[in-house]
C-alpha cells in the first residue's frame, strides 16, 4: 500500500507540474504521465516490462505534445500523422538532451531493488504459511503424549515436564523445522542488505518524487533549443501539418493532490524508507525463530521452571 501511495503521489506531482507551468498542454501530457506511472507500478509489482522501454516511450509520446505547444505552437494542433512522425523521430532528434538517459539510469537503479524487495516479502510470507501447518510423525505424537499426559495417569495433573526432557522431545518433533533455520537466517540477512541498497541517491522515494524535476529539465531544454529543433523536425517530418482542433486545458485537481503529497513527504513516520527500516528491525527479532522454536515453546509454557519438581517421562524428580 505504501508503494502504491508513493506511485500515485509521484504521478500527481508530475501532473501538477504541467498544470502549473504548461497549462495549455496539461490535459494531453497528463494522459502520458498516467501511462508512465502505470508502467512503474506494473514493474514494481512484478510484471515483465522494461524500465528503459517505458521511460523511452514516455519521452517519445511527450515530444509531439511539447512540439505542438512549446517548440512550434500554432493556432491549431498538429495532425495525428505528423505527431506519429515526431514520436518515431524523438530518439534521433534528442529534443530533451540527456534527460531521458538520466531518467532510465535512475529508474533502473531504484525500481529493481524495490521490485526484488516486494518479491522477497512474498517469499517470506510463503515460507511462514508453509511452516504454519505441521504434520507430526507417530513417534513425535507418542513422545508428546508421554510428556504431556502420562503424569495425569498417576494423578500428577499439575506437574510439568523437565526442561531438558521437553527440549529433547520438541526438538525431535521440530527437526524438519530446524532445517529451515539456516536458510531463514540467510533470508533475513539478504533482506537487510537489500534494504540498505534501497537507500541513498537511488532511493525509490527520492527518484519518483523528483521525477517531475527531470521532466521540467527536459521541457526547459526543448524550449531553449526550439529554433534548432524546428529545423531538425522539418528535415525529418517536413513542415507541420495542422488540424482544426484545439487541445483542452488542465482538468487535473492539483490542490487536493498537492495537499496529500505535502503531508506524505513531510511526515517522516509515513515515508517508505521509515516503514522499511521499522519492518527490518522487527524482522531481526525473529532471526533465530525456526532454530529456537523448541526453546521458546519449552521456556514460555511447556516446561517446569528450574529448581521445581518436574516430570522426566517416568516419574516426578527434583533434577532431570
Amino acid at each position: 500500500e505504501t508503494f502504491e501511495t508513493l506511485i500515485r503521489l509521484a504521478e500527481n506531482y508530475t501532473s501538477t507540474l504541467f498544470c502549473n507551468a504548461y497549462r495549455n498542454m496539461a490535459a494531453e501530457a497528463t494522459t502520458h504521465v498516467q501511462e508512465f506511472f502505470t508502467d512503474v507500478g506494473l514493474f514494481i509489482f512484478g510484471t515483465d516490462v522494461s524500465t528503459e522501454e517505458f521511460v523511452n516511450r514516455f519521452f517519445d509520446t511527450l515530444f509531439p505534445v511539447v512540439y505542438n505547444h512549446v517548440i512550434n505552437p500554432g493556432p491549431t494542433d498538429i495532425s495525428v500523422e505528423y505527431a506519429e512522425c515526431l514520436r518515431m523521430a524523438r530518439r534521433d532528434i534528442r529534443p530533451f538532451g540527456n534527460v531521458p538517459k538520466k531518467a532510465i539510469g535512475q529508474m533502473g537503479r531504484s525500481l529493481l531493488p524495490s521490485r526484488t524487495f516486494l518479491q522477497a516479502l512474498n517469499l517470506g510470507i510463503e515460507v511462514i504459511n508453509t511452516t504454519d501447518h505441521l504434520h507430526f510423525s507417530k513417534d513425535c505424537s507418542r513422545a508428546l503424549l508421554r510428556m504431556q499426559y502420562c503424569p495425569h495417569c498417576q494423578g500428577l495433573t499439575l506437574s510439568k515436564p523437565c526442561m531438558g526432557y521437553c527440549l529433547n522431545v520438541i526438538r525431535g518433533c521440530l527437526a524438519n523445522m530446524a532445517e529451515v533455520d539456516l536458510h531463514w537466517r540467510g533470508y533475513i540477512q539478504s533482506m537487510e542488505e537489500l534494504s540498505s541498497a534501497m537507500s541513498g541517491t537511488y532511493d525509490i522515494e527520492h527518484v519518483l518524487l523528483n521525477f517531475h524535476s527531470l521532466v521540467n529539465d527536459a521541457l526547459v531544454q526543448a524550449r531553449i533549443n526550439g529554433p534548432e529543433l524546428s529545423e531538425q523536425v522539418n528535415k525529418v517530418c517536413g513542415p507541420p501539418i495542422r488540424k482544426p482542433t484545439q487541445s483542452p486545458g488542465c482538468s487535473f485537481d492539483q490542490n487536493k493532490d498537492n495537499q496529500g503529497l505535502k503531508m506524505f513527504s513531510r511526515d517522516s513516520e509515513e515515508t517508505l524508507t521509515n516503514r522499511r527500516k521499522e519492518f527490518i528491525s522487527h524482522l531481526r527479532l525473529y532471526r533465530a525463530f525456526y532454530g529456537g522454536l523448541a526453546d521458546q515453546l519449552c521456556g514460555n509454557e511447556l516446561a517446569a521452571a528450574d529448581g521445581l519438581p518436574c516430570w522426566n517421562g517416568e516419574d516426578v524428580v527434583r533434577r532431570y
